[in-house]
């Protein structure tokens, strides 16, 4: 039997037709990659909790990410509800103002800080005291090796991280017996090196009060372990992330990358994944611990669904379940406590030779200080490499290129 309906039943029937189709809220998250495999695999639990709330994510390479997000900011433009912010990117971005001061209500991100490996915070807190991210993973500074390299060479482990000297040491054994160079770049000395154990509320460019540092000690000794570096011939003169650097750990032409924990993700996933099994995973040289990467989450002021914004952004953030599946996917590393206390983090890890590596990563970010983040860190970081460069390949002196560079920040950070 069918029935048929006209007039005002009808009419109540369509409207309520077409309520019901409408009743969904979109959220737009703006990320870079691996981000939106994380979410992705998030998006099930995330539905069972709102049904009625669909995500839309939007990625882009990571430069590219944040200069749109720059732009966006900026415009008012294409703004998304929720944005994901690499943490060098993060002063910056704090200090245009455009992302919204997650301290105060009806957010009181504030109360969640005792959950959270402790320098986390600190990186997005401005000195006013906003917070204008919640961390997701973090990036415990780490040196992975390959271990058959290391066997023809007849080096250990403790020859790697016993000392910088004895790194550079073990590098001349390893170029002798197998030709293969210690790292892709004298840049990965110098950018561990000025990131090692900086003290509680210091910063990697600039002093508390906000002026360049880079004259310091501790970048004209990283400076000097870099040009020793070049000098001896260990670095394979690669720039960071192009083709060459991915075919040098695929082929074996690199034995070690000091970097942040989560590139073991890349590596096996992307990068060198026939290499598995080869890899291993320390501790710094000199027992030095340094942060190199991390996410955080934020939301823009002239977002429009900031309610909805900030319930998903604490579910990618505060869940233990939500940050042990993003560890477990992307190899993110969680930046909530309680995630690292799983025993997901005692399980040997495949593609590093069955270590227990997670073990390893945890140990190292309870070392980490807090450190103050500046809007002017690219600046200075572009210096830096800048004068680097000078030093490396055209033999200047490395006071000369390291005061070139302060006055080149100073400048900056008055116009």
């Amino acid at each position: 039997m069918k029935f048929r309906f006209s007039g005002p039943a009808a009419a109540v029937l369509l409207s309520l037709a077409a309520a019901g189709a409408q009743a969904n809220t979109t959220l737009t998250v703006a990320v870079f990659p691996k981000l939106d495999q994380e979410i992705k695999d998030a998006l099930p639990a995330w539905k069972k909790l709102h049904p009625d709330v669909d995500i839309k994510v939007s990625s882009l390479a990571i430069a590219d990410h944040h200069n749109a997000m720059t732009t966006a900011l900026a415009t008012s433009s294409d703004l998304p509800d929720v944005m994901a912010v690499e943490v060098g990117f993060i002063g910056r971005f704090a200090a245009g103002g455009g992302l919204e001061d997650l301290s105060k209500a009806p957010y009181n991100a504030g109360q969640y800080r005792n959950q959270f490996i402790r320098y986390t915070f600190a990186q997005a807190t401005t000195q006013d005291g906003a917070i204008v991210g919640m961390p997701a993973d973090i990036g415990p500074g780490t040196l992975f090796y390959r271990k058959d390299i290391l066997d023809k060479a007849g080096v250990t482990e403790a020859d790697l991280n016993k000392s910088w000297d004895s790194y550079l040491a073990a590098g001349q054994k390893i170029k002798k017996a197998t030709g293969a160079y210690l790292m892709a770049s004298s840049r990965d000395i110098e950018d561990i090196y000025i990131r090692a154990d900086l003290k509680e509320g210091d910063g990697v460019y600039f002093d508390k009060a906000g002026n360049p540092v880079v004259t310091s000690e501790r970048f004209v000794n990283a400076f000097k372990l870099a040009k020793k570096a070049r000098d001896l011939g260990l670095d394979a003169k690669i720039t960071p992330w192009s083709n060459e650097w991915a075919e040098s750990f695929k082929r074996g032409t690199v034995a070690t990358q000091m970097m942040g924990a989560w590139l073991g993700g890349h590596l096996s996933s992307w990068i060198a994944p026939d290499t598995k099994g080869l890899w291993r995973a320390a501790n710094l040289p000199n027992n030095a611990y340094a942060s190199f990467g991390g996410t955080f989450y934020a939301i823009p002021v002239k977002a429009t669904q900031k309610p909805m914004s900030w319930e998903f952004i604490k579910f990618l953030t505060t869940r233990q379940d939500t940050q042990l599946a993003s560890f477990r996917s992307i190899d993110a590393f969680p930046a909530l406590l309680a995630a690292q206390n799983d025993g997901f983090f005692a399980e040997p890890v495949a593609f590093l030779g069955n270590e227990k590596a997670r073990l390893i990563w945890r140990d190292a970010a309870g070392h980490i200080p807090s450190i103050q983040r500046s809007k002017y860190d690219q600046v200075a970081e572009e210096a830096v490499h800048s004068a680097l460069d000078k030093v490396v390949d055209s033999n200047e002196d490395i006071g000369t290129a390291l005061k070139e560079a302060q006055d080149q920040i100073a400048h900056r950070v008055r116009r």
